[in-house]
């Protein structure tokens, strides 16, 4: 467990440090589909394999009832999801924590490039199931 907990520190380390590259270039104020095309070059120029608007399917007692997009899937590990708003609030949070509970996922970003500064938050599911 020790081994993934430090994977995951790692992983989102480094995407932060690409988010930091993207913000100090671009700046704030453009649409979030364009801090997600710059941060999508940014992981590749950084060798950190991704999906890019990874399609989840959502179950329901065991039956499909549909899918979302998270904005980001990090080496099948980590879930990122980009704002760029004025400022993250507890629905942005509980948005971030509910793809998390639904894809299994044990840790996930939020990253908002709206603000001045770049915020983030790292996300943690306190309902990770480890498959066996």
């Amino acid at each position: 467990m020790i081994k993934a907990e430090y994977r995951h520190s790692e992983l989102t380390s480094e995407v932060i440090g690409c988010a930091f590259e993207v913000h100090k270039i671009l700046g704030n104020g453009f649409q979030e589909v364009i801090y997600q095309r710059a941060l999508a070059i940014e992981l590749e120029e950084c060798g950190i394999g991704f999906a890019r608007e990874f399609d989840m399917p959502i179950f329901f007692k065991g039956r499909h009832i549909g899918s979302r997009r998270v904005d980001f899937l990090i080496e099948d590990v980590v879930s990122v999801e980009l704002k760029a708003i004025v400022a993250l609030n507890d629905d942005h949070l509980a948005q971030g924590i509910n793809y998390l509970e639904a894809y299994n996922l044990e840790v996930g970003m939020l990253i908002n490039f709206g603000s001045s500064s770049l915020q983030f938050k790292r996300l943690m599911n306190k309902k990770f199931k480890t498959e066996k």
